[in-house]
């Protein structure tokens, strides 16, 4: 018989769960609490409890390349950056192409996960739930996991804001905001400079008399158009693991203060670039810049319909307060003793498993903050949990979990500013290697080297897709060479909207692509030939130049 597994969600996490386990021959069944698919990206007019909201202009902070499931890429003629609707039309594909709503039972919630009395001996659990009518029901299931994301319940802070409950205004957190047109002429404060706070002041800024930015520390923005008119792509990916840390972030601080000085707008913070999650916001520079945004520091108090800032400033005559401040998560469902979350933190191996259970039949998916997409990330966590559950991988000894979790825990302090923010933050490229390593499916550059020189060159410089992890090793996909071949075809398709016989203007990083990639090259080949003598006559570079050069193109 084959093993049950217990989905809880259907969000983009609860999708690609349902399909890693058809992949791997076990039976999912989903538990979705809403009628639809979709999770965060689903937007409704009105809020509802204990579900993540968004607001209707809302568009994806990473690219579509880098945020598809690794054996479905996004269509080509998809914009880049995507708004909600059409990554809502993506997942309606998804599901559709492997068949995956046929698995979710809809306006079903979770009440109860407890494992059964024999669980030490079967590892599985009982689980109760209840449909829209109120009528119970209970089932066993030889596995759960757990995909209810991270945006469900707001953080509002409002003891450490004097005075905001005799505040005249209106006030409510981002996940209730909607749209800006019914604060037309009004005087808003936006309290908090994450993703959220940056767009919902500059939409409010479009209508409104005066938006204040409220931060306590500042940020560093980043923009999706990059050098050239090209999708962003970090470009110290690679120097993070080899230089230090300082230099790092001293690299990137400059070439980000290229397109707008942050210390004269105001924005600059004490932390470094990468010691804190970013904020993507193209346009926020410019709203500053024109005066419809003024950057504020914390609140100090609120009285009537007056807020006064730390810097002694007053700003009289406010409509409306908006709390960007970001959200707690937490398993109501599950025993208090089993999973317990304190100041945002859970204790996970590797933001995935209890490391206290007798046997490994429970999983969290997508419970992280990655600088980019959480799709490709809960996919891989789907893959590898999905192994775990068969068998065919295990899990280390308790102590190792604990040592990691520390271990975890330590370098994160180290690392990042002290916020909730940062509890489950991952490096994208480390933590998808990480359990990619796990699961079997890490690309091996050397491997490629040897067999696919113009791949190993697409995934040693050119964006890391998801793709490259169905390369090899189970969940192998035969479309995903290609799928790397032709990414730029597909982000270049998106722009090319209007015929131009306009030749294009030669790319400059052309030159440092090349420059790199012979020497990388240099370096690959030497290594080889000294280790490996026998290598030599494989590896002569007039073969290797008239193999890769066809590939040259999609680095540009």
């Amino acid at each position: 018989m084959s093993r049950r597994v217990c989905v809880i969600g259907g969000g983009s996490s609860g999708l690609t769960s349902i399909k890693c386990c058809l992949d791997e021959g076990l039976e999912p069944t989903c538990f979705e609490s809403s009628d639809d698919i979709g999770g965060l990206w689903r937007f409704k007019e009105n809020p509802e409890a204990d579900r993540a909201s968004i607001y209707h202009s809302v568009i994806i902070n990473t690219s579509k390349e880098m945020m598809c499931f690794s054996d479905f890429p996004i269509p080509a003629h998809f914009p880049n950056y995507m708004h909600n609707s059409l990554i809502m039309d993506y997942f309606r594909m998804y599901a559709e192409h492997f068949q995956l709503t046929k698995h979710i039972r809809f306006q079903i919630r979770v009440l109860q996960v407890k494992p059964r009395p024999d669980f030490s001996r079967s590892g599985q659990w009982d689980v109760e739930t209840e449909n829209k009518k109120g009528e119970k029901e209970k089932h066993i299931f030889d596995a759960v996991m757990i995909c209810i994301g991270h945006h469900c319940h707001p953080n509002l802070p409002l003891h450490d804001f004097p005075g905001i409950d005799k505040f005249k205004g209106q006030y409510f957190h981002s996940r209730d905001y909607k749209t800006a047109e019914e604060w037309r002429g009004k005087r808003v404060v936006v309290i908090g400079i994450g993703n959220s706070g940056g767009d919902i002041a500059v939409e409010l800024s479009r209508v409104t008399k005066q938006v204040f930015l409220s931060t306590r520390r500042g940020a560093w923005i980043l923009n999706r158009v990059g050098q050239q008119g090209i999708v962003w792509k970090s470009p110290f990916c690679m120097a993070q693991s080899v230089l230090p840390f300082g230099l790092v972030c001293r690299l990137g601080e400059n070439k980000i203060n290229q397109r707008f000085n942050h210390s004269l707008y105001s924005l600059q913070p004490k932390h470094r670039l990468f010691s804190q999650h970013p904020t993507v916001n193209d346009e926020l520079p410019n709203r500053i810049l024109s005066g419809t945004v003024q950057v504020k520091p914390n609140i100090r108090r609120l009285q009537g319909s007056s807020i006064e800032f730390d810097d002694g400033t007053v700003e009289d005559n406010i409509d409306l307060v908006v709390f960007a401040t970001g959200y707690n998560f937490s398993f109501p469902f599950l025993p208090s003793n089993m999973l317990p979350v304190s100041g945002n933190k859970a204790n996970l191996y590797k933001y995935m498993f209890p490391p206290g259970l007798e046997r490994p039949t429970l999983v969290v998916i997508g419970l992280v903050q990655p600088l980019g997409a959480i799709m490709p990330i809960s996919e891989m966590q789907a893959r590898w949990a999905t192994r775990v559950f068969k068998g065919l991988n295990k899990l280390p000894s308790m102590d190792c979990m604990l040592k990691d979790i520390k271990h975890k825990e330590e370098t994160i302090a180290k690392r990042y500013v002290t916020s909730q923010r940062h509890t489950i933050q991952v490096e994208y490229i480390d933590y998808m290697d990480q359990i990619a390593y796990q699961v079997g499916a890490r690309p091996s550059l050397l491997g490629l080297f040897l067999r696919d020189p113009g791949v190993w060159l697409c995934v040693l410089l050119g964006p890391c897709t998801p793709y490259q992890y169905r390369l090899r090793g189970p969940g192998q996909w035969d479309g995903a060479r290609q799928a790397i071949l032709t990414t730029w075809d597909r982000m270049a398709g998106a722009l090319k909207t209007r015929p131009s016989d306009i030749p294009e203007p030669k790319q400059s990083s052309l030159l440092l692509t090349l420059t790199v990639g012979a020497a990388a090259l240099a370096l690959g080949y030497y290594w080889n030939i000294h280790n490996h003598p026998s290598l030599l006559i494989a590896l002569d570079p007039t073969t290797w130049q008239d193999k890769i050069k066809p590939y040259l193109p999609v680095l540009w």
